[in-house]
């Protein structure tokens, strides 16, 4: 087959390019609904892969002084939904949680529904793109004591 259309290595979904503006570090801080003491603190770290069909997300997290987080999460797109999905690798379970991403205009939206854990992330870019602020809350019915906000 001399066609060279056929011979050339696929592409990534030209949606994902909706995720570049999170590519670099992030530093992280906040706290707990109800609590003023800004003391869960990190750093978030965003690439690409090699070959473009994958963001890779580091986490390195000091929960309340509770629980050390250190995680790496691999973002990609589905076709079918047209939204993100992801599978976070973590300290803290002994396999992958799957994620679901929806992003807009610089608004997310994460969702985990996968056993005890059941919370979604809204978060919005800042006007300068330098910031980005949002949170997690239980979903309707979830234990707040596995999912607090």
């Amino acid at each position: 087959m001399n066609d060279e259309t056929s011979q050339q290595p696929p592409q990534p979904d030209p949606a994902l390019r909706e995720l570049d503006f999170l590519v670099g570090t992030w530093s992280m801080k906040g706290h707990m609904v109800g609590s003023d003491e800004e003391n869960i603190v990190g750093e978030a770290t965003y690439e690409w892969l090699p070959g473009g069909f994958f963001l890779r997300q580091r986490v390195k997290l000091d929960f309340a002084g509770f629980v050390q987080v250190d995680s790496e999460e691999l973002i990609g797109h589905d076709p079918e939904t047209g939204r993100f999905k992801s599978y976070v690798y973590s300290n803290m379970a002994p396999e992958p949680l799957p994620y679901q991403w929806d992003v807009n205009d610089g608004s997310v939206t994460i969702t985990v529904s996968y056993g005890p854990l059941d919370a979604t992330y809204t978060g919005e870019l800042g006007e300068d793109g330098d910031s980005f602020s949002g949170g997690w809350r239980p979903n309707p019915g979830a234990d707040e004591t596995v999912n607090f906000p």
